[in-house]
């Protein structure tokens, strides 16, 4: 990578192969180093930062600094039920980030609740229906490799 001083233009330029961070303008490069520094180092080390039975049930979803007007904020989604145990350890998830960085980053953090689907899908009862249908359906393709490949891939679904 050559850098070239142009004569006729203000700025340096970069001839050949670029990182992707050359490429950047200064001002974003201050945003990211910012804000987005601080965001994915929390999402990196959440489960240290919350522990374990919190981790479970709880993650960061955006992060915003302060300015004039409003204080930093992090934004956490949390599983629907589980909100009381989050609320109630507030202030321990900002001191631990607080001391995770080494100086006061967050001052105020906001809930957001989210449906965890995976809960939600419980056994079918008429799974013996189903059942016909599909060996109905798959018995009708004429190409055997797909046909044995379904026929096992219901076996697999079926032990789950």
């Amino acid at each position: 990578m050559v850098f070239k001083h142009n004569i006729k233009q203000r700025h340096k330029t970069i001839q050949g192969l670029r990182s992707f961070k050359d490429t950047l303008p200064t001002n974003i490069k201050k945003i990211i180093k910012k804000k987005g520094y601080i965001y994915s180092e929390t999402l990196d080390n959440w489960r240290k930062i919350v522990g374990s039975e919190l981790f479970k049930i709880c993650y960061p979803k955006s992060f915003k600094n302060s300015n004039k007007f409003g204080m930093s904020t992090l934004l956490i989604m949390v599983k629907r039920g589980h909100e009381i145990e989050v609320e109630y350890s507030k202030l321990k998830i900002i001191e631990n980030i607080n001391k995770f960085f080494g100086k006061k980053i967050i001052e105020k953090l906001k809930l957001t609740t989210f449906d965890d689907f995976n809960e939600k899908f419980v056994a079918n009862k008429n799974n013996k229906v189903l059942k016909s249908k599909f060996i109905n359906k798959i018995s009708n393709i004429k190409n055997e490799n797909l046909k044995k490949s379904l026929i096992e891939f219901t076996k697999f679904y079926k032990s789950k």
